[in-house]
């Protein structure tokens, strides 16, 4: 191992919400392929399995080892910026935060983002990281080159002349691959996005939804339960000019309201889950209409700061609304008390192998919990509900499902599983995730 390389011993790892810890063997932070390469080698020689880390935005155990944890904070910066071609090249570390602040400062976007900024460009693509779009897909189907270090310690170069069924199945790879050194992303010139937001009433929203999706670019609702309220955001591209939420205004919907004020009624409602209801009808009253105009990331993403856990699903598109009315059924059934807007967005069908999109024109539900209240009934009910319809588990958030499920939901799930054992037939990255999503 190189000089330069930074190895540490053993200490624990945790999640951005917490309820996952990890405790490697070691720790290494390598700042070039090269030196990650040569701590795959040594890694697998002793015996370790090897883990990549991201920001920890995941809220199950996939980036969990014993062994050799890898983490990102020396892969970064950008590579290159191709204008002809219309490509960024990015090393794996890289915050999209980071991509997407050098991107416009360069003119440039990618085409369809999710709503944080936090991830690593690896960790966000390796787990399916979607926004909401009529057209444009999430973030993996952006890709046209990725670099990526196998477990004998080689590195492949893949897009879709080089290497193209590594290239196919390791755009959402889990992890289960190797560990992705740079991400060459198709990127456009720069274009501007008009928001707008407004209250919906759920009845109007489930009967118009098919229409909503059609008409906008990128449409997504927030359901407030115990309410018949929506907050509804339609993104659209402008000619402009920008119009910029004004700083005030801006402080007052995504910090005070959307966090600050969220977050302690949050706490409330853990404290006293009967109060929950109100919480959540004021809740619902204190997001009003706004229209502002501006360049894709700071339209696409906005501030993330009440922590929560997760489990999102994808449904064919066709059946979210009725997903979504037997949520609604069981919430008030169990009298369960949920405190978090359901969210919902689209996306086209997509030809990534475990793409939640794949093959399928797809709507995804997303359920939460605010940290340290018990979720397990609602996700649990949730989960009932979305199997019923076919649903895939988003691979970064809660869910219980295994290989042999989640075989029977992706038709091109045996080809992914072809691939990983040509390039890892001794798991060098295998950890307890793995080996329930995707078998022994």
């Amino acid at each position: 191992m190189t000089a330069t390389t930074r190895t540490r011993t053993s200490s624990a790892w945790r999640n951005w919400a917490g309820n996952v810890t990890a405790r490697p063997a070691r720790s290494v932070a390598p700042a070039t392929a090269r030196e990650l390469a040569e701590a795959v080698r040594r890694a697998a020689s002793d015996g370790l399995r090897v883990k990549a880390a991201g920001t920890g935005h995941s809220f199950t155990t996939t980036a969990v080892t014993d062994g050799l944890l890898i983490r990102p904070e020396r892969l970064t910066g950008i590579h290159a910026i191709d204008r002809a071609a219309g490509t960024v090249t990015v090393a794996a570390g890289t915050t999209l935060k980071h991509l997407n602040t050098a991107l416009s400062a360069h003119g440039l976007s990618l085409t369809n983002m999710g709503d944080i900024m936090e991830q690593t460009v690896s960790g966000a693509v390796s787990t399916g990281t979607h926004g909401t779009g009529r057209d444009s897909g999430s973030i993996a189907v952006q890709i046209t080159g990725l670099e990526l270090v196998t477990a004998d310690g080689s590195v492949l170069t893949c897009s879709a002349r080089e290497n193209p069924e590594v290239f196919a199945a390791a755009r959402v790879g889990l992890g289960a691959l190797g560990v992705i050194t740079a991400i060459t992303f198709a990127v456009e010139p720069q274009f501007l996005l008009r928001a707008r937001e407004e209250p919906m009433p759920l009845g109007r929203v489930t009967a118009e939804f098919d229409q909503l999706v059609a008409e906008n670019e990128h449409f997504e609702f927030y359901w407030f339960p115990h309410t018949e309220s929506c907050t509804t955001k339609r993104n659209n591209r402008s000619a402009g000019p920008a119009v910029p939420n004004g700083r005030i205004g801006a402080w007052v919907e995504d910090e005070l309201l959307s966090n600050g004020v969220f977050g302690a009624a949050c706490a409330l409602g853990r404290a006293v889950p009967a109060a929950v209801p109100g919480i959540a009808a004021l809740a619902a009253r204190a997001l009003s209409a706004r229209t502002y105009t501006d360049v894709p990331y700071k339209v696409f993403t906005s501030p993330r700061r009440v922590r929560f856990l997760e489990m999102e699903y994808a449904l064919p598109r066709e059946a979210a609304m009725a997903a979504l009315r037997e949520l609604r059924a069981v919430i008030e059934r169990e009298r369960l008390r949920i405190a978090f807007p359901v969210e919902v967005r689209t996306a086209p069908a997509d030809d990534i192998p475990l793409s939640t999109a794949s093959g399928r024109d797809t709507a995804y539900l997303a359920v939460h919990m605010y940290r340290g209240t018990p979720h397990r009934a609602y996700f649990t009910a949730a989960e009932q509900i979305m199997t019923a319809h076919g649903g895939r588990p988003h691979w970064g958030k809660l869910h219980s499902r295994d290989a042999a499920y989640l075989a029977g939901v992706y038709p091109r799930f045996a080809e992914f599983l072809a691939v990983r054992d040509r390039l890892d037939p001794h798991r060098v990255f295998g950890n307890d995730y793995l080996r329930r999503v995707l078998g022994e």
